[in-house]
């Protein structure tokens, strides 16, 4: 499309990617082997309860900020640490006219040696699925008005066979808690789940559930959170903390996804506070992410606004607040900010605490293909949102794309 259309529950409103107060960043510094081991609620079935409220075990307070990489690294000699990867939003295209050719077998080929860690996880932004007759998109009216009003609804999807394509990149854990996952319906929704399992990848996000995998012999849980009834909720935060102790208590590492925030080229600033889009609490992603990290989550990974946003340490743990949009054949903009995206790489110890990082920066090409970025935009685009809204916390970010701690 020729703009990235912003999202809401019924569906997607196209926001003005030219915001003013944005044009003289943009011109100056923005253009430069998992074993599954359980899957809690990973059979949620249409009209089954979309809702968990475990009991949970009390977690220990975490330790205070890690030392250096340069440190970490020389004190990881037992060799206890694993490495992690992760993107932003995934559309491999909109069916039934808008998939890429030869079914989509070369579609991350620019990026797949970017992807590489021992776990990679990426949010993906529609479903797996035929066509199940349930469209959430209304008819247009018969006739339209002149001049037809803009598009205000969005639904993609891609056939079921495209999780092997997710596979062969490297693929091992899918967050499906965003407002795309539903956008034909349940059964849509079924599935994407059965067609990921069927390609031996796993998924997260739904209600109650807990993702846990074992890469290296350490147990990693994978918890994905939006404000949408078929994913755990970003909203209700104090639930939120309580499923990720109830994740501490089954696994050494605890992963977060969040689909969280306001959306549009306009929306790159993290602020403390709830933040409304379309008349929907789309969540508050500090106050969100400082809960879990609070409650035992060693990373916590953000995406939802369709704009990269500032990442921060606190307590120790990386925070990245978006990771903007990482692929969006024929169905996002590719233009301007919208369209620069990177890939988050991440080494813990087993203990959760930092061993090293870095942001590769990445970018979609026409129509909406992920592809490595040469301007290195994410960089500067990351390092000037983190001193703005994050001046005590937020990270440093080398020319090469290393992440690290203020010092």
């Amino acid at each position: 499309m020729a703009d990235d259309p912003p999202r809401n529950r019924p569906g997607r409103t196209r926001t003005n990617l030219l915001v003013v107060g944005l044009i003289g960043l943009l011109a100056t510094s923005l253009i430069t082997g998992a074993t599954v081991l359980a899957s809690q609620n990973s059979d949620l079935k249409a009209g089954a309860p979309l809702w968990s409220t475990p009991k949970v075990a009390p977690t220990p307070a975490l330790p205070g900020p890690s030392p250096s990489p340069t440190a970490a690294q020389a004190g990881a000699a037992d060799g206890e640490t694993v490495s992690m990867s992760a993107t932003g939003d995934i559309i491999m295209g909109a069916a039934p006219g808008g998939l890429p050719p030869g079914g989509a077998k070369d579609f991350f080929a620019d990026v797949k040696s970017a992807l590489r860690a021992d776990l990679q996880m990426g949010n993906l932004e529609q479903p797996l699925t035929n066509d199940t007759g349930v469209d959430k998109c209304p008819p247009p009216p018969s006739p339209p008005p002149s001049p037809p009003p803009k598009a205000t609804c969005f639904a993609f999807r891609s056939p079921p066979a495209y999780a092997a394509v997710l596979r062969d990149a490297g693929f091992k854990v899918l967050n499906l808690a965003n407002n795309h996952a539903y956008d034909f319906g349940a059964e849509g929704n079924r599935q994407t789940r059965s067609a990921l399992e069927a390609a031996a990848l796993v998924h997260t996000g739904a209600p109650g559930q807990i993702a846990v995998v074992e890469v290296k012999g350490i147990k990693i849980a994978v918890l994905g959170f939006s404000s949408y009834p078929w994913s755990q909720s970003v909203v209700d935060v104090n639930a939120g903390a309580a499923l990720v102790k109830r994740a501490k208590t089954q696994a050494a590492l605890v992963v977060v996804h969040m689909h969280v925030g306001a959306e549009g080229a306009d929306k790159t600033h993290v602020r403390p506070g709830t933040e409304m889009f379309l008349g929907e609490n789309r969540g508050d992603s500090i106050k969100f992410a400082h809960a879990v990290v609070d409650a035992g989550a060693d990373l916590v990974i953000g995406h939802g606004p369709h704009v990269m946003r500032g990442m921060e340490f606190y307590r120790g743990r990386l925070i990245a607040y978006s990771l903007g949009n990482f692929a969006g054949y024929k169905a996002l903009s590719y233009n301007g900010l919208p369209g620069v995206g990177g890939v988050l790489k991440v080494t813990l110890r087993k203990d959760g605490s930092y061993v090293e990082g870095s942001l590769v920066p990445t970018h979609m090409v026409a129509p909406g293909l992920p592809a490595m970025d040469p301007a290195k935009q994410a960089l500067s685009l990351v390092r000037g949102l983190g001193d703005a809204d994050l001046p005590a916390s937020g990270v440093r970010i080398g020319d090469n794309g290393s992440i690290r701690p203020r010092p």
